[in-house]
């Protein structure tokens, strides 16, 4: 075992704590404990003296934890068992975490359960070296950056993660397709939340910051919800009647694609049927453009007459459809509960005095007399 007679650490930006190597510090020796540095004594797991920035000469006066540690059978000069350990105290900024694998979340909007992936950031500042040495060494066994931030993202981060998505996206109501705008309130809502466990381990979180918030595009969820997306934009853009008959379209004409001599025979029966469809469509659309023009569609065929024409010319039915509302005489189409002009019920009912069938929009009973409200 080396004698060891000058004791200092050259730290790297980063580093958070350093071993020095092992060997007897002679009594005497230098101990220097650089800006934003503090060194800290061990001896059998136990945190003894601690220094900070200086120059220290080792003797039994200015280390009074180990004084009784020690033997002194060569004048005060014998060599001394002890562990060093440097502690960086300047804020080391950049550390990573991320998800290991997506966790599950309840899209607030579209109630669609999405595996999320989030990556992010934080930087932290030692606050209690000797509660974060007795962390590291006794708990985690890490010495290494690399190593405590693993700890701190698998012990703290990772947790409180899901929570925290689940909190402010349900509270604020945000989708997540939408959370890229949210990034930095989150990162402050997370320092918040994360705060208290990380001064547990002896540490400040200085900064915790969400760079990405993402999701497979494998996912069958994800493909559900982008394309409930894509069909309410297009309604958005060529109106729900459109795009009900684009859809039928689409669905005939996919029947019709199939392969074979059934789906050829198929194909040439959803030909004729797609072509009445699109003939009855056409004309049911078109039947206020042609009464504009001096012509009105028949209700039955949805072929064209003159615009006072009384029966049909191509199948010779009555060109009226519906009945006339007995408050307004407006035509009511067949089937309708309420005039559509003036808002009259078009629905029969009964005598509440004799049980006897009343005509829409009677005032008297026709078998009783008695007076209708």
């Amino acid at each position: 075992m080396a004698l060891l007679d000058v004791v200092q650490w050259d730290n790297q930006r980063g580093d958070i704590i350093h071993k020095f190597p092992e060997g007897a510090i002679s009594l005497g020796a230098q101990l220097i404990v650089k800006e934003g540095q503090q060194a800290v004594f061990f001896r059998e797991g136990k945190a003894l003296d601690s220094f900070g920035p200086g120059r220290y000469t080792l003797k039994t006066g200015n280390i009074p934890l180990l004084e009784k540690l020690i033997n002194l059978p060569f004048g005060g000069k014998s060599p001394f068992p002890a562990e060093v350990y440097y502690i960086n105290m300047a804020e080391i900024p950049n550390l990573k975490w991320g998800t290991k694998q997506p966790i599950q979340f309840l899209d607030p909007i579209y109630q669609i359960a999405i595996p999320l992936r989030a990556f992010g950031s934080y930087s932290i500042r030692v606050q209690d070296p000797k509660g974060l040495l007795i962390m590291a060494i006794g708990t985690w066994q890490a010495f290494t950056t690399e190593a405590i931030g693993s700890a701190l993202r698998d012990m703290v981060i990772l947790p409180k993660l899901q929570d925290l998505l689940t909190e402010m996206m349900l509270k604020q109501n945000i989708s997540i397709l939408n959370v890229a705008a949210y990034y930095e309130e989150i990162g402050v809502a997370g320092r918040a939340k994360m705060g208290d466990e990380f001064a547990s381990f002896g540490l400040e979180l200085v900064r915790f910051a969400v760079e990405s918030v993402n999701f497979p595009e494998e996912d069958e969820s994800v493909k559900r919800l982008k394309k409930a997306l894509a069909d309410k934009a297009e309604i958005n853009i060529i109106g729900s009647d459109d795009y009900k008959m684009k859809r039928t379209f689409d669905t005939m004409e996919k029947a019709a694609g199939g392969n074979g001599m059934a789906g050829g025979m198929m194909g040439a029966g959803m030909g004729v049927g797609m072509g009445q469809m699109m003939g009855q469509m056409m004309g049911s659309a078109m039947g206020q453009q042609g009464s504009a023009a001096g012509t009105k569609m028949c209700p039955h065929c949805n072929a064209a007459n003159p615009a006072n024409a009384k029966f049909c010319s191509n199948c010779g039915k009555e060109m009226i459809a519906g009945v006339p509302c007995p408050k307004c005489n407006a035509m009511v189409p067949p089937g309708a509960k309420f005039c559509p002009s003036c808002g009259q019920s078009m629905q029969a009912g009964t005598c509440p005095k004799c049980n006897a069938q009343l005509a829409p929009g009677a005032k008297f009973c026709p078998s009783c007399g008695e007076k209708l409200a």
